[in-house]
């Protein structure tokens, strides 16, 4: 059976969401699970159950690592003094919304091994953990959203984090909200994005002597 056909099969169990369908097309056939995550900023201020929560963090653990590494290292705020904690150092534009979720993850990574060796992939690795992560939470249903802006030196400061750990970004997770649980100003941003064509994203090969 063919790789197409096979998707073909399994997109018949999990289906594409209506707003995904509206706002994104490919040009080969993609999972649904694939093209149904995308980063909404809109949460229903809704508490999760921690089943919910250690099976994303479960499906993050399972990523790939160079030499099975796992370098990844999560800061997890659940009640609400340790996101209280982290809203002090996201920016103060996505407070506007991120106040809302229900579980803030710093994702981070150990630059060093056991050995004292670096990792050069530790950040590749890390990120591997958080795409695994989002595919999991929106397999369960749940909103996913990155943070890149936040003070990193204060979530260093406030957490106690040493300095041979790398902070990445802080991940917002909860329950999808409606456009009505959202800041106005964010409305208009408020859709599955589109990507880049694929040629965009494949560079040639130039052969030696052909420079």
């Amino acid at each position: 059976m063919s790789t197409t056909s096979r998707l073909e099969q399994e997109q018949t169990v999990i289906q594409y969401r209506k707003e995904v369908l509206e706002h994104r097309a490919t040009a080969k056939p993609v999972h649904p699970i694939i093209l149904n995550r995308w980063s909404s900023r809109s949460f229903a201020n809704e508490a999760i159950s921690d089943d919910q929560l250690y099976t994303v963090l479960e499906a993050a653990r399972w990523a790939p690592s160079g030499s099975n590494a796992q370098p990844w290292r999560f800061y997890v705020a659940k009640t609400e003094q340790e996101k209280e904690l982290f809203q002090q150092f996201i920016n103060p534009r996505n407070r506007v919304w991120s106040h809302k979720a229900a579980v803030f993850i710093l994702v981070t990574s150990a630059k060093f091994n056991n050995e004292g060796k670096l990792q050069s992939s530790h950040a590749f690795d890390a990120g591997a953990a958080w795409a695994t992560l989002a595919y999991q939470a929106s397999a369960l249903g749940l909103n996913t959203r990155a943070i890149g802006g936040f003070d990193r030196e204060e979530a260093r400061r406030l957490l106690a984090i040493p300095g041979d750990i790398e902070l990445h970004a802080v991940i917002s997770l909860g329950v999808r909200g409606t456009l009505e649980d959202l800041d106005e100003s964010f409305h208009e941003a408020e859709k599955p994005s589109q990507r880049k064509a694929l040629e965009d994203s494949i560079l040639p090969i130039i052969l030696p002597g052909n420079h």
